[in-house]
């Protein structure tokens, strides 16, 4: 079987808005590592966009799954629950950083549970008004694209989004844009489109995932605290990327210093099996009217096995401290190659939080330069390294390595790194 010919037949069977970013086909995968249909290997930086920080196949997942299949694949958990998904709500209220009585629900996908938090907040509010902020991600439903502050490729085709959203800056200082500017949008959107008494929620991701890896500062996180307690708004934290450890907190959110009343999680999870979430304050929670929350595949029984097994795997192999580990790491190396002087001044600024981590690519003018970025992420593939572009600019490059990934796979990945840096920036 060849890459090209299964190529032929995804272009001839399904829609070209689908579109698979590497040119080769998977086979099997282990860990931080995957085989192509034609036997090539590359080393995964990309983790399933962030789904896999416990690796391809960990066995102890595997074997979760295994054995859940071999007692039933599915319910409806609205129809007939099951003991596994009460365990694992409770074990992710004990995780949330919310203190007082919490509550959790399960869904499918990131965007599902998005859509789902911002539905409890209107319930809680009797508000209709969501802020979101400039280049955050919140998944490609309708709903959520219009959350989503970044039209190529997301919006583009899909006309005009659904009313009642508003954006505001997000305080990216290499941006030009302060905590005081944002502040200031913020108080204008509250006097020029819509009274802070029709808002029901302000939503943003703790971490900027499609946004290039830009954290939200503490202060300012507290001061939308305060502006939300004076309105009556619900703080809800997008946790779909950064959560799970990826930042080296169990959540992000750790490191803001605040308490959100809503939180989303997805991605990592469930270590591969589609499965996603909003935990919140228990009254919050419990706003909505019995039937209002849920869905057919809400709460996959096969998911919810691989999810504690995901909890386990995190306590065992200590990979809060594995995700500081890799970041201090990965970043070093990139700063040091900078240190080197040279073409390698075109890296840009290295930004991480645990093993949440981007770095920019400029042009000899210190500008983004998208398509260097472009060039050096198909660079590394031919060479054996899947790399994913991000940010506003289309200039950064996000590593979301699978947290288990061993020393000697790292070490050859970031070669294989320099050799493609030194490549492309000439």
């Amino acid at each position: 079987m060849k890459n090209s010919d299964l190529m032929k037949r995804k272009e001839k069977s399904m829609p070209k808005g689908f579109a698979i970013g590497f040119p080769f086909f998977a086979d099997r995968a282990k860990n931080a590592e995957i085989w192509d249909v034609e036997g090539n290997r590359y080393i995964d930086f990309i983790g399933g966009i962030g789904v896999l920080n416990t690796g391809h196949t960990h066995p102890k997942i595997t074997a979760a799954v295994k054995a859940q299949v071999d007692k039933f694949s599915h319910t409806a958990t609205q129809v007939v629950g099951f003991e596994n998904i009460i365990t694992l709500a409770e074990k992710l209220c004990e995780k949330a950083p919310i203190s007082g009585d919490k509550k959790a629900v399960f869904f499918s996908t990131g965007a599902e549970a998005v859509e789902n938090a911002v539905k409890i907040a209107r319930a809680a509010t009797k508000r209709f008004g969501v802020i979101a902020f400039d280049a955050g991600y919140h998944g490609r439903t309708i709903y959520t694209l219009a959350m989503t502050g970044k039209v190529a490729p997301y919006k583009q085709d899909f006309g005009v989004m659904p009313g009642g959203i508003f954006r505001i800056p997000f305080p990216v200082e290499s941006f030009g844009v302060t905590e005081e500017a944002s502040l200031i949008a913020l108080e204008k959107l509250f006097k020029t489109d819509i009274a802070p008494t029709d808002v029901a929620a302000i939503i943003f991701e703790p971490i900027q995932g499609e946004g290039g890896f830009h954290f939200m500062p503490p202060s300012f996180a507290k001061k939308l605290r305060e502006i939300a307690d004076k309105h009556g708004i619900k703080i809800i934290c997008d946790e779909v990327q950064s959560g799970y450890g990826r930042s080296g907190t169990f959540f992000a959110t750790e490191q803001l210093g605040i308490e959100p009343d809503l939180m989303t999680t997805a991605k990592s999870l469930a270590g591969g099996y589609p499965l996603s979430g909003v935990v919140g304050k228990a009254e919050i929670m419990d706003s909505v009217s019995p039937g209002g929350l849920g869905g057919t595949y809400a709460g996959s029984p096969v998911a919810v096995a691989a999810a504690l097994a995901v909890l386990e795997v995190f306590e065992e192999e200590n990979l809060l401290q594995r995700s500081n580990d890799l970041g201090k790491k990965i970043a070093a190396f990139l700063n040091g190659l900078k240190a080197k002087g040279g073409a390698f001044t075109r890296i840009g600024e290295v930004r991480h939080r645990g093993g949440m981590l981007a770095f920019d690519i400029l042009n000899a003018e210190g500008k983004p330069d998208a398509d260097t970025t472009k060039t050096l992420a198909g660079h590394a593939r031919d060479n054996g390294l899947m790399l994913a572009t991000c940010g506003l600019f289309a200039n950064s490059i996000r590593v979301l390595v699978p947290l288990t990934v061993e020393d000697n796979i790292l070490d050859e990945a970031l070669g294989i790194l320099e050799k493609s840096l030194a490549a492309v920036l000439k």
